[in-house]
Parts: structure tokens; C-alpha cells; sequence
């Protein structure tokens, strides 16, 4: 039996087999009439696949189901019968999320390709130490968690999912019942929006209880193998965090709030430090050692706990104590628990004392606006306003004045000022790694990062004491297009060409992928990356400066998720590969990393896709100029059929009409409103990517993960040239993991679920056409790849999915319904509180089918 075989057996007997097992103790769970409910949810689930293959529409499956299986006549018995099923299935999936935790190690080879150890041999095989050290001197990967909302867990069910998960593993039966039974108690339902500083504390619990143990394991393994390779200047691994700095659109961050953020990052490592060290008393219980551990326990104490005080204790220092406890037991106690302070120490060189560096962001737009309003109050030049580009960025470099945030009217101004003020408060109490990098959204123009260089100097920033990385953000195609040309213009200022110097010549540049598909389609916004990539290496290396790159990914596919990993391994020689930076959210943060195992594993693929690229780079990585044209045509053609879907008329209003995506803004899941700009309407322009991608989700019409693809090779076969793209498939790392994303969106879409539209008269259009792109995308993937069906090269992938919509399917079923019932009271001007009751369902359902698709990561 191979591997994949192998591993497959063990999914199914360890999750699949198990949730049918587990899934019966759901009949003691503290619902009302819970019993009932489960029996009746299985009718209903059978209803809905019958009736669907039958081509029966959502109202029509639950209006059969209550005249066959229930007595009841008026809707609210009908709507409270539908909400215990969305409780029921929301419990189930966590059941289903835990039990795939639970299972990690056994259906994944923690040792096989992709991993370290498989890493380690490769080197050690090929004599390659020399090398690896070379690489480790700058190279390293950087975790970035955001607050974007496609998560809908609150902390209290995340930590019953973790809990839930370990009695599973432990086959501890008692415990299982005991965790769904709590599970049972507790709210899914947020009934207040999360403040940013919520959204904080949430992935600050990932921070400690996953990232800080899988972090200390990675590098301690390196280190154990390969004992000069990693530097001490250089971890390999780092964690950053936007909650609390990201203000791009979000009201709700001000400069408080970030300080208030970076605050509770040291609290948290501290605390981690303080625990360890505590663990390490236990153990160094040798003459010489005890005494120096228990001052050290004293400090970090003292820093935690006693309010107000905050000791001149610094990461160095503690590194330094625990370097001369190391000595003592080497050389006096036989390195006896040497492994367990050195794991501290390289835990310590990770994490510092800010834990994650925390980002700051803010949109474009909003700098030039504070930069008009500084000119108006007379801070700087009066006529500045009027100034062209060339002539502003000459104003900005040579800035020797104070601004006075008070000076200005508007609250976002003043806050833009101070929360520059705060980076510094931040760097005093974390170190310069805890806040050292200024994001900026939309960024179209050199001028718009000279803005953010000029509001430094204004906000009392030292030209030669700025030790921030300023990072401009390139998200549509048309910014992805000009992102080369705007940093030649930045490489070639003097001001910002001294400012990169001080910078060890290091730029990075962020590269967005939700508003790129959003924009410009699937294969536009994937092929328009790489070649940015391309341009923006090329151009840095003309200029000597080394570029990194941060990837903003979101969870599925359409967002830059998937198989990310083969991604970073399939950039090739042409793009650089200083790091990898990367935006975890949403549900990719608890599917991916949501336990130690999986953590390790995931950022272990990271590591080897990087250091692989460099040390063993192959010609199957590095696109050719013929690969690269096929490329650019496929996505061009790609682009066209796309954007004729794109700028229908009715586009916008069809989503709002089938989706739920007018209820995104008060499902209480995200601090951060749903689109940019405070008009009533929604355009596509200022409607947020994620809402946009997850309408589309909800619909079970992932449009923004596959339309195009099957027009692009469609032209392709037709000018008879599709067996040029059936041996890129073949030959193209990239090429391929695009397309196996590009399946795995399909493998999530299921059109009889609303299938009813095809014969809408304003919608019907609409529909058809993506349905079509649908079956036309699978019938040249089938073509392309020669499997007969979806993720064929994935079969555990492809298992869970199904398992999962499955589960999920009454509850898609459901939330049409209740969205065909808010439609038909709001055409018939019905005045009723069932409409809010409704519209409350289309909600609930909203949470149980996103945390369903924790695997489009």
C-alpha cells in the first residue's frame, strides 16, 4: 500500500468512521427536544440531496420536508425547528474540526517530503551544510495573523475545539462526552461586534499555545542537525500581527488601541518566559543554577504582575542569564537538561519581547488628506496642495519641522500622527522588532510612499534615526502593472535611496491577492503577481537592493490560499527568495495552525519550499520565455471572460439579491465594516474582498476561484494549440498548483443549490453564464490534467471536503430559504417581524458554512 493509500485509510478510519461514532453522542447534548432534532436534521439532510438531484429549489426541499416529517403549521414553530438545526450542525462541525486535529499526525507524514527531516537528509546527502548555512544568514519565513473576518469561532468555542481534539486523540471517551456537553452550553453568536483589541487577545491565544511550542521545536531540530548553520542573528522563523495596527478602512483602530495591542503581546510572551522558566526550576535543581533562575523568575514576575512596574529588563538580558546557566551545566552538571535551556534560548531569539511584530497599515489616501490638511494649518508649505508629484516628494524629503497633531480638525488626522508617535512608544517597551514597518494600502504612486517618509518626519521622526521599513501595498492589476516603474522611482530618490542604505538595502514590497481576483479574475490576478514579482526582482536587483516579498493570502484559493507551500517552491531563479512573508487569517489560522502538529508541519513546508528553492533549484521551477508567454496568454484570455462577467450591469445587484452578503456587516464576526466609504449602496469597487469571495462561497458559486479558466484553454484548443498547456501541466510546478486551486474552489461549488435563478428574469443571465464557465472549466480540467475527477491528486482533501459539505448542506439549503422568504416579504411590502426572524437565520447559517471550509486553506 503507498503512502497516499495509506494515509487515506487512516482519514477514514480516524475521522470519518469516528464522527459517525461521536456523532451519536450529540443525542445528550442540552437541546431542546435534542433527540428529535437529530432524527429529523438526518430527514432533512436526506431531503435536500434527493430533492436537489430531482432540480427541487430550497423552498420547495423544506416545504416538503415540514408537510412529510412534522405537524407543524405556523412559521415561528417551523423557524425555531430550523435555528436547532443550525445549532445541531454548527456543533457537528466542530465535532468534525476537532476529530481532523485529532487525527494530524496519523494521516500526514510529519517526516516526509516537504518536511525538515526530509530536508536534512537531502543536505546531508548532497553535502549541501555550507550552503544551508549561506542561506540562513538572511533567509527566514514570517507568519503575519490578521483579523480579517472569515473566522466565526469565538475564543470559547476555539478552545474547546483544541480541548476537544487532545481527549479524541487520547480516545479518552469520558472527556469527549464531558467537552460536548460544554460545547452544547456554549454561544456560537456573537451579539456584539469584536473591538480590535478583542480580535487581539483572540489570536494571542494561537500565539501562546501554538506558535510559541511549534517554533521552539523547528529551530531547536535545525539547530540539533545542523549546529552552525542557523545564526543568532537571524531566526528563521517570526511571527507578525495587524490586529491593533491595521487601520485600512476600520474606524475602530486609533493609536490607543495600538499601544494597548503591543502592550498585551509582551505581556503574553513574558508570561510564556515566566512559565518556562518556572518548568526549568523543577528540573535545575543543581547548586550554582537554582539561585540565578530564581532572580530571573523574580524579574519576569515582577514585569507581569505588579502593576506599573515595568523593569529595565530586556531579551538580551535574559538571554545572557540563561547563556550562563547553560555554561555551568556543561561544565559542571554533565549537560544535564542543556536541551531544555537551549529550546528557551532559541524560543527567546524568535519572540523577543514583542512576540509578533505589529504592522501598521493605512490606506493611501487617507496620508495625502492629512498631508492637505497640515498645508491648510500652515505646518507645512501652503501651496503644497497644488504642487504636482515630482515637486511634493521634494517638500516630503526635506521636512525639518515638528507637526502638532491638536492642529488638525478631522479625529482620522490627528490619529494618523499619533499612531506614527506611538511606533516609537512601542519599539521603547517591545524592541525595535515589536513595531518597525509601515504598510500602505492602494498604493499607486511613488509619491504615496514619500507621503508616509514625510508624516515620519512630522511626527518627529530623525531622518538617519528611522528604523522602519516602509511597504507599499500593490493589489490591482493595473497597481501590479505600474509597481515596477513606481520603485524605480523610489530607488532612484535620494532621500528614500539614503533612507534604504539605513535599511541594509532591504525593501519589502507587498503584493495583495484578493483584490487582484477580485479585479481582474483568477489566472489575471495569479499570472499578474508572478510577473510583478518578476519585474520587482529584476529592478531591485538593478539597483542592488534586495527585495522581500509579502504575500497578502487570504483561506481559499480565490485569495491566494490552497497549496501555498508549492507556490513558494515553484518561484524559480527569476523572483527573489530573501524570505517568505505571508498574511495568515480567518480560517487558515485554526486549519492550518490550529494545533502544535499541524503548525510545525505547515510552517516546516514553508521553510523547505524557501531553503529548497535556493540550495537544489531545478529548470522545472524557473519558467521559460515560451512558458511564460503561453502564460500570459492563458490569462488574458482568462481576463476577457472574466471582466465580461465582471462589469454586467446586474453584477453587484445579483449578489445582493442571492447572497448574503448585505447581512456580512452585522454578523458581528470582524471590527472592520464590510466596504471601504460610507455610502448607502454597494459597488463592486468599494466592496471588500472578502465579503466579495465569500458571497460567492455561500452561493456555492466560487466564481472568483476558477471563472475563466475554462474560456482561457477553451481559446486555447481552438487556435490548436491545447497541447502546449497539457505539457505545462506536465512541466510548470506553478502552473499546476494554480490549476489544483483552481479545482479545489470547484470541488466547493454545488449549483443545484441555486439552480431556482436560472429561470429569474433579471438573474436568470446571470446564472447560466457562470454555471456554464462552471462546466466548461471542468471539462478542460478533466482535458488538462486526465483525471476523471476533481482534486484526484489529493484524495484526503478531497474526502474531507466532501464530508464537509455534506454536513453542511441543510444549513445552504436553509439559508435560501430564508433568504427567498425575506425577498418575497420585501416585493410584497409585508410588514412582519417573521422578516427579522428570517433575516436572523440567514445569519446563523452564515457561521456554520464558513467554519465548514476551514480546508480552503
Amino acid at each position: 500500500m503507498n503512502q497516499n493509500n495509506k494515509n487515506l485509510t487512516q482519514f477514514r478510519n480516524e475521522v470519518g468512521i469516528r464522527f459517525q461514532l461521536y456523532n451519536s453522542l450529540f443525542t445528550s447534548l442540552p437541546f431542546h427536544r435534542i433527540e428529535k432534532t437529530g432524527i429529523l436534521l438526518s430527514l432533512l439532510s436526506n431531503n435536500c440531496e434527493e430533492g436537489y438531484k430531482k432540480n427541487q429549489s430550497p423552498i420547495a426541499i423544506i416545504e416538503e420536508f415540514f408537510g412529510k416529517h412534522t405537524s407543524y403549521t405556523n412559521e415561528k414553530e417551523k423557524t425555531d425547528l430550523l435555528f436547532r438545526f443550525v445549532q445541531y450542525v454548527e456543533r457537528q462541525v466542530v465535532l468534525f474540526d476537532a476529530l481532523e486535529d485529532a487525527a494530524f499526525p496519523e494521516v500526514h507524514d510529519l517526516n516526509g517530503m516537504g518536511t525538515l527531516k526530509h530536508l536534512e537528509s537531502e543536505i546531508l546527502q548532497d553535502n549541501k551544510q555550507a550552503e544551508l548555512a549561506s542561506k540562513l544568514k538572511d533567509f527566514s519565513v514570517r507568519l503575519v495573523l490578521t483579523a480579517h473576518p472569515t473566522q466565526f469561532y469565538p475564543g470559547s468555542v476555539l478552545g474547546i475545539i483544541n480541548d476537544l481534539s487532545r481527549a479524541l486523540a487520547d480516545n479518552n471517551s469520558i472527556l469527549i462526552n464531558t467537552y460536548l456537553q460544554q460545547l452544547g452550553r456554549t454561544p456560537f453568536f456573537k451579539k456584539q461586534k469584536p473591538t480590535p483589541f478583542d480580535e487581539a487577545v483572540s489570536l494571542i491565544w494561537y500565539l501562546e499555545n501554538v506558535f510559541y511550542a511549534a517554533a521552539g521545536r523547528i529551530v531547536s531540530s535545525l539547530r540539533n542537525q545542523f549546529q552552525d548553520a542557523v545564526s543568532n542573528d537571524n531566526p528563521i522563523f517570526r511571527m507578525g500581527f495587524w490586529p491593533g495596527g491595521d487601520r485600512d478602512g476600520n474606524p475602530f483602530v486609533t493609536s490607543e488601541t495600538t499601544i494597548q495591542v503591543a502592550e498585551a503581546l509582551r505581556g503574553s510572551i513574558l508570561k510564556c518566559y515566566y512559565l518556562d522558566v518556572r518548568r526549568l526550576k523543577r528540573r535545575l535543581t543543581f547548586a550554582g543554577v537554582e539561585t540565578i533562575l530564581t532572580e530571573l523568575e523574580n524579574r519576569l514576575y515582577n514585569n507581569l504582575f505588579i502593576p506599573g512596574v515595568k523593569t529595565e529588563l530586556t531579551s538580551e538580558d535574559v538571554i545572557r542569564t540563561l547563556e550562563e546557566i547553560r555554561e555551568i551545566i556543561i561544565y559542571q552538571h554533565n549537560g544535564l537538561f542543556l536541551h531544555k535551556v537551549d529550546n528557551l534560548i532559541n524560543k527567546i531569539r524568535i519572540f523577543g519581547f514583542h512576540f509578533a511584530s505589529l504592522d501598521v497599515r493605512q490606506e493611501s489616501s487617507v496620508h495625502g488628506k492629512v498631508l492637505d490638511a497640515l498645508a491648510a494649518a500652515g505646518v507645512i508649505d501652503g501651496s503644497y496642495s497644488k504642487l504636482n508629484n515630482e515637486e511634493k516628494i521634494r517638500v516630503l524629503s526635506s521636512i525639518e519641522t515638528v507637526a502638532d497633531a491638536g492642529k488638525l480638525q478631522e479625529p482620522l488626522h490627528q490619529d494618523t500622527i499619533k499612531s506614527i508617535e506611538a511606533i516609537k512608544t512601542i519599539q521603547q517597551s517591545n524592541g525595535q522588532e515589536g513595531c518597525n514597518r509601515y504598510i500602505i494600502s492602494q498604493c499607486n504612486s511613488a509619491l504615496n510612499a514619500m507621503e508616509v517618509y514625510g508624516l515620519f518626519l512630522l511626527s518627529g521622526w530623525k531622518k538617519e534615526e528611522m528604523n522602519i521599513d516602509i511597504v507599499p501595498l500593490f493589489e490591482t492589476i493595473g497597481d501590479l502593472r505600474e509597481a515596477a516603474d513606481i520603485m524605480r522611482t523610489l530607488y532612484t530618490d535620494p532621500a528614500y535611496r539614503a533612507h534604504l542604505q539605513r535599511r541594509n538595502n532591504r525593501q519589502t514590497i507587498m503584493l495583495g491577492f484578493s483584490d487582484g481576483t477580485k479585479d481582474g479574475g483568477y489566472l489575471m490576478a495569479n499570472w499578474s503577481i508572478y510577473k510583478a514579482k518578476e519585474q520587482l526582482t529584476a529592478i531591485s536587483r538593478e539597483y542592488k537592493i534586495d527585495v522581500v516579498f509579502f504575500d497578502g493570502r487570504g483561506g481559499p484559493p480565490s485569495r491566494g490560499g490552497g497549496k501555498t507551500h508549492k507556490f513558494y517552491a515553484s518561484m524559480g531563479q527569476n523572483i527573489s527568495n530573501k524570505e517568505i512573508q505571508l498574511t495568515i487569517q480567518g480560517q487558515t489560522v485554526s486549519s492550518n495552525f490550529g494545533i502544535i502538529d499541524a503548525a510545525q508541519y505547515n510552517i516546516e513546508q514553508l521553510l523547505n519550499a524557501g531553503i529548497s528553492n535556493d540550495l537544489f533549484p531545478t529548470k522545472y521551477f524557473t519558467l521559460n520565455e515560451k512558458e511564460e508567454s503561453l502564460l500570459q496568454e492563458l490569462s488574458e484570455f482568462g481576463y476577457e471572460a472574466y471582466k465580461e462577467l465582471r462589469d454586467h450591469p446586474y453584477l453587484a445587484d445579483y449578489l445582493l439579491h442571492a447572497s448574503p452578503l448585505k447581512y456580512y456587516s452585522e454578523t458581528n464576526i470582524g471590527s472592520r465594516p464590510a466596504k471601504r466609504g460610507k455610502g448607502a449602496g454597494i459597488s463592486l469597487k468599494d466592496l471588500r474582498a472578502i465579503p466579495f469571495a465569500g458571497s460567492w462561497s455561500q452561493l456555492k458559486q466560487n466564481v472568483t476561484g476558477f471563472y475563466g479558466v475554462g474560456s482561457a484553454l477553451k481559446r486555447l484548443e481552438e487556435a490548436g494549440r491545447f497541447q502546449s498547456a497539457q505539457q505545462l501541466y506536465k512541466d510548470s510546478l506553478f502552473f499546476k498548483t494554480l490549476i489544483d486551486n483552481c479545482e479545489m474552489a470547484m470541488m466547493k461549488s454545488f449549483f443545484p443549490l441555486t439552480a431556482y435563478l436560472s429561470g429569474h428574469k433579471q438573474y436568470g443571465e446571470i446564472w447560466q453564464k457562470i454555471y456554464n464557465e462552471f462546466e466548461l472549466t471542468r471539462q478542460y480540467l478533466t482535458k488538462l490534467s486526465g483525471h476523471t475527477e476533481l482534486m484526484a491528486d489529493y484524495p484526503i482533501d478531497q474526502l474531507s471536503i466532501q464530508m464537509r459539505e455534506r454536513i453542511v448542506l441543510p444549513l445552504l439549503t436553509i439559508q435560501q430559504y430564508a433568504l427567498t422568504k425575506v425577498r418575497e416579504f420585501e416585493e410584497q411590502l409585508i410588514q412582519t417581524p417573521m422578516k427579522e426572524v428570517y433575516e436572523k437565520l440567514v445569519m446563523r447559517c452564515s457561521f456554520g458554512i464558513i467554519n465548514a471550509g476551514r480546508n480552503s486553506a
